[in-house]
């Protein structure tokens, strides 16, 4: 959890960005892509308790107001990347989730409660999402399963989290110890196929558990490559000129300050990205 408050420290001290407090989402959005009676039981602490265990944490007020939050923070993401070109959240990317069940640390699905608002106010029709963390993402994978208008995308350590993999539209599984190199690459054959769905916004799970040193990811990242990684997609998104939605996904290296640093550079690659293109 430290890497969240680190992760904020070191793009502060960059003197660059702007930081909005994320407003709660309201019970009703979260609702447009997840079942009302999970939305209402996790709220008012009534899940079973091997809801709550597949979930990972346990319930209590303060989770349901983090939940709520790392939702409403996507949703003000999505927003700022419709009127600027991109938009980020310091959290968020909570791609366990599922359509009537948390997992994996995740509650609601964000990018799947951003995209189905969105497409509730008429404005988009078509999303996709590019899931570059390590694990694949299976819960926006099984919202999206039968959705020809949302293209989902996972590139990921075959032998990781989930073991019961969903079918994403494109899913990629890379071998353990898979490094920059192979790794890019397959970045590179993926690319090509967001664009020619002609997606109206890009959902960009930035998941930095692919370096090296994380404690749970099993790839051999490095911090260049995952730059590299970042700017490939941000300049893609800025060519076709595609609004684009970072969310934070996960990281857990030790030290976590490795964590914080690769996260932080996702956001200075965005800056450097869209600010030159801008000017």
């Amino acid at each position: 959890m430290s890497k969240y408050r680190l992760v904020r420290d070191l793009l502060d001290a960059d003197r660059f960005f702007r930081f909005e407090c994320a407003r709660l989402a309201d019970p009703g959005i979260v609702a447009l892509a997840h079942d009302p009676g999970y939305v209402r039981q996790f709220l008012e602490g009534s899940l079973s308790a091997s809801a709550i265990r597949r979930i990972g944490f346990p319930w209590s007020e303060g989770l349901v107001t983090r939940t709520l939050a790392s939702v409403g923070g996507t949703l003000q993401a999505t927003m700022d990347a419709c009127e600027y070109g991109w938009g980020g959240n310091l959290a968020g990317g909570t791609h366990h989730a599922f359509r009537g069940e948390g997992s994996g640390f995740c509650v609601f699905n964000d990018i799947a409660v951003s995209i189905e608002w969105l497409r509730s106010q008429g404005r988009v029709r078509r999303a996709a999402i590019l899931d570059l963390d390590v694990h694949q993402g299976d819960g926006t994978a099984q919202i999206f399963e039968h959705d020809a208008d949302v293209l989902t995308i996972s590139l990921h350590c075959r032998s990781n989290f989930p073991f019961r993999k969903q079918i994403s539209k494109i899913d990629v599984d890379l071998s353990d110890g898979a490094g920059d190199e192979e790794y890019l690459s397959a970045l590179d054959m993926m690319l090509p196929r967001v664009f020619a769905f002609e997606p109206e916004i890009l959902y960009y799970q930035s998941g930095v558990d692919g370096l090296e040193s994380d404690s749970l990811g099993k790839l051999a990242l490095t911090h260049a490559g995952l730059k590299e990684r970042d700017r490939r997609v941000m300049a893609a998104a800025c060519a076709h000129q595609v609004p684009l939605v970072v969310t934070l996904g996960g990281g857990y290296s030790n030290p976590i300050q490795l964590t914080a640093e690769a996260h932080a550079n996702t956001f200075r690659t965005a800056q450097e990205i869209f600010f030159d293109h801008a000017t």
